[in-house]
């Protein structure tokens, strides 16, 4: 009966849409022909790679940061958020700062003995029960 529910996929769930949209981009796959692959020796093939790859780089940093379809964008997409999405956005960084700024300000000493406190404040049916002789 146990080997009904064995199996279990791995992962995360796939969203569609592009990398901007939070979901997942496909990559293509390479073809290779045998002719090709006999007639360049590999020293020409790494030579061609790193051009390609520099060509990449070029053409990258022409553009600006996140315009093409499957680029990052920086600042996520903030251009789709309702303005409430980012008034929420807002006060939680706010409230994260508040936060930081709070626990910066005390001491190790400091936390402690507040933590002390609130237990002695807790009844005693939060203490922890004695279990076997003694």
């Amino acid at each position: 009966m146990s080997s009904d529910y064995d199996f279990r996929p791995g992962g995360s769930l796939k969203l569609k849409g592009g990398v901007t949209d939070g979901g997942i981009v496909k990559k293509k796959k390479k073809t290779k022909s045998k002719d090709k692959e006999k007639a360049v020796s590999p020293d020409e093939d790494r030579v061609k790679a790193l051009e390609r790859a520099i060509k990449e780089d070029e053409a990258k940093s022409a553009s600006p940061a996140g315009s093409g379809r499957n680029s990052p964008a920086i600042a996520g997409s903030s251009d789709r958020k309702t303005a409430a999405e980012r008034r929420f956005e807002e006060v939680q960084k706010k409230r994260l700062a508040a936060k930081v700024a709070k626990l910066a300000n005390k001491t190790h000493k400091d936390r402690v003995s507040e933590f002390n406190s609130k237990l002695e404040a807790l009844s005693e049916h939060h203490d922890i029960p004695k279990v076997g002789p003694g």
